[in-house]
C-alpha cells in the first residue's frame, strides 16, 4: 500500500466549471472523509474553507455540488465546516466509474488554480488513478510516493451503506462465526437483496476493510 499525492494544474475547461463554486472561496481543505457512497453519489465530508477577503460563511449555503451542513468552527476567514456533496445525475455514472477502491487522505486541498490530492492504495490502482486525473482534470505539476502509514480511523467510514447494512447483517446473524450460523442464501433474503449482489457487496466491503486495517503493516512485492 502507497500513499499517492498528487499537484495539479487544472485544465482550462475545468476551471470555468469551478468559478461558480469559487466565487466567494478561496480554497478547501477535506480534513477527513466520513462517508464515501460511489452508488449513491454522495459524499459526507469534514472542510475547512477558506473565504475570499468580504465573504461571510453567514451567506453561504453551497460550494458548487456541496451542501454546508453546519459550522464547526470559525477563526478568521478560515470555516471548518460538515460537508454533503451530491454527483449530479448526469456525471453519475462517471463518478461510480471512479471507484477504484482507494482511501482518501490528507493533504487534500482544492483551489481554482491548483489542487493538491492524496490516496492510498495500491500501485495500479493509483496508476489508473494518476491516469484519470491526467484524462479529465488537469496537468500534473509534481507527483510523490511514499510507503503508507496506518492511521486509527473509523474503519467501517470506507464502506458505502448497503456493504455497511450487509456487514453488520452478517456479522450479526453469524456468518462469519465458525461453523457458520447462518448461509448466504438465508442471509440474502434477510438484506432483502439477490445471492450474486450479497456477495458482491461483501467482497468488495472486505477489500476496503482489509485495506484500510493492512496500511503501513505490510508493501507487497512489485
Amino acid at each position: 500500500m502507497r500513499t499517492l499525492t498528487l499537484e495539479i494544474e487544472p485544465f482550462e475547461t475545468v476551471k470555468e466549471a469551478m468559478a461558480e463554486s469559487f466565487a466567494q472561496v478561496r480554497s478547501y481543505e477535506i480534513l477527513e472523509t466520513l462517508k464515501m457512497d460511489y452508488e449513491e453519489g454522495i459524499c459526507i465530508e469534514i472542510m475547512e474553507l477558506t473565504l475570499k477577503e468580504g465573504a461571510s460563511i453567514h451567506d453561504i449555503r453551497t460550494v458548487g455540488d456541496m451542501e454546508i451542513l453546519n459550522v464547526l468552527k470559525s477563526e478568521g476567514c478560515k470555516h471548518t465546516c460538515l460537508i454533503r456533496y451530491t454527483e449530479p445525475e448526469e456525471t453519475k455514472g462517471m463518478f461510480q466509474e471512479s471507484d477504484l477502491g482507494l482511501i482518501h487522505t490528507i493533504p487534500t486541498i482544492v483551489s481554482p488554480e491548483i489542487m493538491t490530492v492524496s490516496m492510498i492504495g495500491e500501485r495500479k490502482n493509483l496508476s489508473d488513478f494518476v491516469e484519470m486525473m491526467r484524462t479529465h482534470v488537469g496537468t500534473i505539476r509534481k507527483m510523490a510516493v511514499r510507503r503508507a502509514a496506518y492511521q486509527k480511523a473509523d474503519i467501517l467510514a470506507v464502506l458505502t451503506d448497503k456493504q455497511k447494512e450487509v456487514m453488520v447483517a452478517a456479522f450479526r446473524n453469524g456468518y462469519y462465526d465458525y461453523p457458520k450460523k447462518i448461509s448466504s442464501q438465508r442471509l440474502c433474503r434477510k438484506v432483502n437483496i439477490s445471492k450474486p449482489t450479497l456477495l458482491q457487496h461483501m467482497r468488495k466491503a472486505e477489500g476496503r476493510i482489509l485495506k484500510e486495517i493492512m496500511t503501513g503493516y505490510f508493501q507487497r512485492p512489485d
